[in-house]
């Protein structure tokens, strides 16, 4: 009998009805504090993006892009670390070990200070190179990209040190945090575009230094509200090597996937530079900000829900753990699903609204993005099995080197002559790909019930995204012209048809229960 079922066995005597109920509402409270963040950023986001574009050209937004894609690209042993360190934490704190907590913060901290200095060495030398010899930057603006390149390395510096902070936040489940600072953090990005617009110097570097000054007060008071807040931030003990070994020793395995994923995402932008030069990369970073937009309500849902099965694995509530995964697959698949459609069916519109000046193939990127991007949501939740396990060098191999495919066949694509958009539909291929080389990989190191998952998740999901397609498309069909009012009943239809398919054929009889309770309760605090 597999640990799996063992488990499921012995569920009544491990965790209670009551237990599951305020892990549901933790999540639910956690969900709708980070989706007034989301609001928050978002809203400023979108708009901060019309008016650098504006301000700063085409070509300059691409600079931008491109240059700062070097940077995030060198940062892929931070984003391991980090990863690590709220996996250990919450590990932890479901055996209730506050004084090993206390251990493995210190050492969280002191690693992340080294990753910093290696990652500051890393990206002198090899970001330098790329500058000089690789990237298709005009002269005229090349001085200008170095300020950006160096100041954006200033920032990242800057964050990878405050990484555990980050992470103990969300380890503790404190998304309020996230929901009281974005105030701050969306009036300091307010203010960068006012500044923006006003400085007498160069716009391209003046925008570099003011984004650099945001992440620098943000990242403290990060900082100052853990010490305050959390023991375990405020302690500072020796070394412990073992225990810094053992958090290497899992990074280790999670390197290989954050480089190879970086060469996916930055590596493919690099390319695109190459190929076709920094205006095709801002329509990528144009795409790639609507894909943020969208992906933020699905991931502040995924925020709230990754510490609760980081915590049930390590409390040994495998039955909870599963259907919590199976759930959360499903339900951000439709939440992204429901975000995407009036997107992907007036996509066009939305940005010359937006934008009021679009930037070739700016459309067709936004759109395939978003179908990747529904792709991948799918799998996302089933990962935190596998980091929860720490059985993970298998699984960070097999993604690796998929990530690795898409970089290399995007570069084989393009040196035999093919459309700057050709490494969307690469990554889509791969996407399909990927989520079933994961379910292989999950069931033969982490007895994943991948036949649950597949009956569970993917069986739902398939004939209702198939019929939420039908009605926008019968609609778009006999419509030849874009106007407001269009827009508008597109995404009327958009949004109740798929709620309605969404909630016949979607959720199980138990997920319609805690909708229905839900409101129920939502009607009489009213």
């Amino acid at each position: 009998m597999s640990p799996y079922y063992e488990c499921v066995v012995s569920l009544n005597i491990m965790s209670s009805q009551y237990q599951t109920n305020d892990n549901n509402q933790r999540i639910a409270k956690n969900t709708l504090l980070l989706y007034f963040r989301m609001f928050l950023t978002m809203a400023v986001a979108l708009y901060t993006s019309r008016v650098v574009l504006n301000v700063l050209g085409v070509e300059d937004f691409g600079i931008h892009n491109v240059v700062g894609g070097v940077v995030a690209m060198m940062a892929f042993f931070n984003s391991s670390m980090t990863t690590s360190t709220q996996r250990f934490l919450n590990v932890e704190m479901g055996k209730g070990d506050n004084e090993n907590l206390d251990r493995i913060f210190v050492n969280a901290v002191k690693a992340h200070f080294i990753i910093a200095v290696i990652t500051l060495v890393l990206i002198e030398i090899v970001g330098i190179w790329l500058l000089y010899y690789k990237l298709n930057i005009p002269a005229d603006r090349f001085n200008a990209a170095l300020w950006v390149f160096h100041i954006s390395t200033a920032s990242l510096f800057v964050s990878i040190i405050s990484t555990p902070y980050n992470a103990a936040i969300i380890a503790h489940e404190r998304m309020s945090v996230y929901a009281y600072f974005s105030i701050l953090d969306v009036s300091l990005k307010l203010g960068v575009v006012y500044l923006l617009i006003i400085s007498p110097i160069d716009k391209l570097i003046a925008y570099a230094i003011l984004l650099f000054c945001v992440v620098l007060v943000m990242q403290t008071c990060y900082i100052l509200y853990c010490r305050r807040h959390f023991e375990e931030c405020r302690c500072w003990g020796k070394s412990d090597g073992a225990l810094m070994k053992n958090m290497f020793s899992f990074t280790s395995w999670m390197i290989f996937g954050c480089l190879a994923d970086m060469l996916g995402n930055q590596g493919v932008n690099l390319l695109v530079n190459m190929f076709f030069g920094p205006i095709y990369n801002a329509a990528r970073g144009i795409s790639v900000q609507v894909k943020t937009a969208v992906d933020s309500f699905v991931m502040n849902f995924l925020t709230a829900v990754k510490p609760q099965i980081l915590k049930t694995y390590s409390a040994g509530e495998w039955d909870y753990m599963y259907k919590l995964v199976f759930s959360s697959s499903r339900i951000s698949y439709y939440l992204l699903l429901l975000l995407s459609l009036p997107i992907l069916f007036n996509t066009h519109y939305i940005l010359t609204i937006w934008l009021k000046t679009v930037p070739p193939y700016c459309e067709l990127f936004t759109q395939l993005t978003l179908v990747e991007l529904l792709i991948r949501t799918i799998y996302t939740p089933i990962a935190q099995v596998n980091q929860a396990s720490g059985r993970i060098r298998n699984y960070q191999i097999a993604i690796s080197l998929l990530f690795l495919l898409t970089f290399v066949l995007s570069y084989v694509i393009y040196k035999l002559g093919y459309p700057v958009y050709s490494c969307f539909i690469v990554a889509i291929i791969v996407a399909v790909l990927g989520l079933f080389v994961r379910l292989v990989i999950l069931r033969r190191d982490n007895d994943f019930p991948v036949e649950d998952f597949l009956k569970q998740v993917i069986g739902p999901i398939i004939p209702v995204t198939i019929v939420c397609l039908l009605f926008p498309s019968i609609y778009q069909y006999f419509q030849s012209n874009e106007s407001l009012g269009t827009f508008i009943i597109s995404t009327i239809i958009c949004v109740l048809s798929t709620t309605a398919i969404v909630w016949l054929f979607g959720l199980n009889i138990s997920e319609k229960k805690v909708v229905l309770e839900k409101m129920k309760t939502l009607i009489h605090r009213s």
